[in-house]
């Protein structure tokens, strides 16, 4: 396994085999094959034209995933920097690349996009794909403010169109199982938990050098807020409290804590424990994210360890990081790469599990767990507010109207979990 390696022998082969699919979009758009027309959103057709708005490490993934998936005849790629955008077109066997967003998103073939935008950045792309009426996956979080998820949502009401965020750590095989066995009610009634990760300082200052308020509360802890609410789906957070100690990210100008905790009441009464730093020393081995999730039930316990202290690997020759360009280790925890690896060729893991399921469901129209907009707003109320509970020292209330959407789904989650009986 190549973990964030050199996968140009693999690059190459994929290029060649994309001259031949190239060819065959090419057939589509000149009215081959079966005829189909143009610009075409979303249909039976059961093909897919997609736009990635973003060139970034992440944009870079889901460009060369969509373009090795059977239904995708079309791949377009945008960035603000259109040297990279070029690049990455060159790299995935993309039909069209621009500097300018509006560009890819809007063009003829483009019926589905992907925005991989810096997290300050999502509205108008994701806007603009609703006005057009073109699905939309986002990264994560929704945004970093409230005022600019509510301005998505407000779009997203207007057009009646898809939004779905992407939180690929629901997409991770151990937390997919942890879920089955909550649609089991196998824990009977869940009265708390706990969900800490740890990673090096080396990623947290790389994140915080691309945007200073993607602190590692907002940017990395909501995966594991949206995991906890995704388990007690229908169960709500109302309640923070919370406080974190400042040092080696203070000392460099920015704001974010070295260490938070946080103690988060849910509706019905269940206490979780989140906890998050991204401070440990630069070469430490983890390579993206050292976690564990635990659920403590009336019936039953969970516990996921997935610290991946399993899998080590030591080399003199060095390893290096996926997410921080230049930096290496010699030694790393395999597996701890948030998005996944690359291995014989092709990219595995939680992103990549999420990227094609999203497509297999814009052709399909299977049901997914791909994060709603309002779960996704949610997550950020209560990253927020565990942010401003370490600031004030007090606790936080979440607002009724954050809650709204939550509660409705306490319906929907029972009845699944009693045909699951």
């Amino acid at each position: 396994m190549v973990v964030g390696g050199d996968d140009r022998p693999a690059a190459c082969a994929q290029r060649h085999g994309l001259r031949h699919r190239q060819r065959d979009r090419r057939l589509v758009r000149q009215g081959g094959r079966d005829g189909r027309r143009r610009g075409r959103v979303i249909s039976n057709s059961g093909e897919l034209g997609i736009a990635v708005v973003g060139a970034g490490r992440i944009g870079t993934l889901r460009a060369r995933l969509a373009a090795k998936h059977p239904s995708v005849r079309f791949v377009a790629i945008s960035d603000r920097d259109p040297a990279r955008a070029a690049q990455l077109a060159e790299t995935a066997g993309a039909d069209f690349h621009s500097g300018d967003n509006d560009a890819v998103i809007g063009h003829p073939e483009v019926n589905a996009v992907f925005v991989s935008t810096p997290e300050a950045e999502h509205v108008a792309p994701v806007c603009r794909a609703l006005e057009l009426g073109k699905p939309v996956l986002v990264e994560k979080p929704l945004g970093l403010e409230l005022a600019q998820a509510d301005e998505i949502l407000r779009v997203l009401r207007r057009t009646g169109g898809k939004l779905r965020v992407g939180y690929s750590r629901r997409f991770k095989e151990c937390f997919l199982r942890a879920k089955e066995q909550m649609l089991h009610g196998r824990l009977g009634k869940v009265v708390g938990g706990t969900a800490r990760v740890y990673n090096s300082r080396a990623q947290a200052f790389s994140i915080l050098k691309r945007d200073p308020h993607a602190t590692p509360v907002n940017d990395v802890l909501t995966y594991y807020v949206d995991l906890m609410c995704w388990f007690l789906e229908g169960n709500p957070p109302v309640e923070v409290v919370a406080r974190g100690q400042a040092g080696i990210f203070k000392e460099a100008g920015y704001s974010a804590d070295d260490v938070t905790w946080a103690i988060v009441t849910m509706a019905d009464g269940a206490v979780l424990s989140l906890g998050i730093s991204y401070a440990l020393p630069a070469r430490y081995p983890t390579l993206g994210q050292s976690d564990r999730v635990e659920l403590l039930g009336m019936e039953g316990t969970m516990i996921v360890d997935d610290d991946h202290l399993d899998h080590l690997l030591y080399s003199d020759r060095g390893i290096p990081h996926a997410y921080v360009p230049d930096h290496q280790v010699n030694m790393a925890f395999l597996g701890s790469n948030t998005a996944g690896d690359w291995a014989v060729g092709d990219f595995w893991g939680p992103l990549a599990n999420e990227t094609r399921a999203w497509l297999d469901h814009l052709v399909k129209g299977h049901p997914t767990v791909h994060t709603t907009p309002e779960q996704a707003r949610l997550n950020l109320v209560t990253t927020l507010a565990i942010e401003r509970a370490v600031a004030t020292g007090g606790r936080i209330r979440i607002p009724a109207d954050s809650l709204e959407a939550h509660i409705k789904t306490r319906r929907s989650a029972d009845l699944i979990r009693r045909r699951r009986r």
